[in-house]
């Protein structure tokens, strides 16, 4: 249910009250209201970003702003280059924006830092390396001493149900096994934030529901800042608190969309009337760059108030 209550805030400001807010059967609003009291995170201030090829300038993303609550799940959709990864990139410290900035607990992002961790599409398990190994590369990248983290990592293996294949080579791990161990690779040591790519956009419609499922397990057990770039409406609206969508490129903020659906949730609410329409609504959104308001809503069969 769709739930028209004020003005379309296409801020990134974490209303509690605004069009778009996604309610199903039994619920009034109650989540949005607790993800708009969290504390901010992280936010994008006014992000411009200008590529140079050797074909010209790419103009990925224009004035987005966007805050991020403590603790907040966060999926960010849109049209195909519409700069989502360029957002995601910036936000990582990776790459500098042309204007704007990020800003982390109040601390402009410059660079890389220890506090965000960062999930690809690929696994990018290193060939040579077993699953053990690939996990700690990162403490020898950053020159870490692993030996204190070495019991969350067990832990996390046991999670995500990788435990007795710490000595298999990623040829001997599947798509979603590797997309695991990448989980806990990221999870290690002990990010605030994780950003995740796409990353399950390689796998099967099997192995990705259940991916979505152990995500929101671990999101819920840990209490992590996420944010999720995707470019499955359904796998968005499952996993977030909120859904942000951005127009085409230029990426500018078209809609947030906040998600009221308890939790934790199940594969099954998927396929409920109210989910499928919350589906449409955001396809018509990615499709015209604009919140479609209550008229077209509610000619895509959606219950509004």
């Amino acid at each position: 249910m769709v739930q028209h209550q004020q003005r379309p805030d296409a801020t990134g400001k974490r209303e509690s009250s605004a069009p778009g807010v996604v309610s199903f059967p039994g619920q009034s609003g109650a989540a949005a209201a607790a993800a708009a009291a969290r504390p901010v995170r992280m936010a994008v201030e006014h992000a411009t970003k200008h590529y140079k090829t050797r074909t010209g300038s790419v103009h990925a993303l224009e004035d987005l702003s966007l805050e991020i609550g403590d603790g907040e799940f966060v999926c960010v959709l849109g049209p195909s280059g519409c700069g989502k990864s360029t957002l995601l990139w910036a936000m990582s410290g990776l790459h500098a924006l042309t204007r704007g900035r990020i800003v982390l607990d109040g601390t402009p992002v410059r660079d890389p830092r220890p506090e965000i961790g960062m999930i690809f599409q690929d696994a990018n398990l290193l060939p040579w390396r077993n699953l053990w190994q690939n996990i700690h590369f990162p403490f020898e990248i950053k020159k870490l001493d692993a030996r204190p983290y070495r019991e969350r990592i067990r832990g996390l293996i046991e999670e995500v149900g990788l435990a007795g294949f710490e000595k298999k080579m990623p040829r001997e791990l599947s798509g979603g096994m590797q997309q695991r161990a990448s989980i806990v690779r990221c999870l290690s040591f002990n990010p605030s934030v994780i950003l995740m790519d796409e990353p399950f956009g390689a796998l099967d419609a099997f192995t990705r529901d259940e991916m979505n499922l152990l995500i929101q397990k671990i999101w819920m057990d840990t209490g992590k800042t996420i944010i999720f770039v995707t470019h499955n409406v359904t796998e968005a609206i499952f996993l977030a608190d909120r859904v942000v969508v951005l127009t085409p490129r230029p990426g500018r903020l078209a809609h947030v969309f906040p998600i009221d659906l308890p939790r934790p949730r199940t594969i099954g609410q998927t396929f409920t009337p109210g989910f499928i329409g919350t589906v449409l609504a955001i396809k018509r959104t990615i499709e015209t760059g604009a919140y479609a308001g209550n008229d077209e809503a509610a000619g895509m069969g959606l219950e509004l108030d």
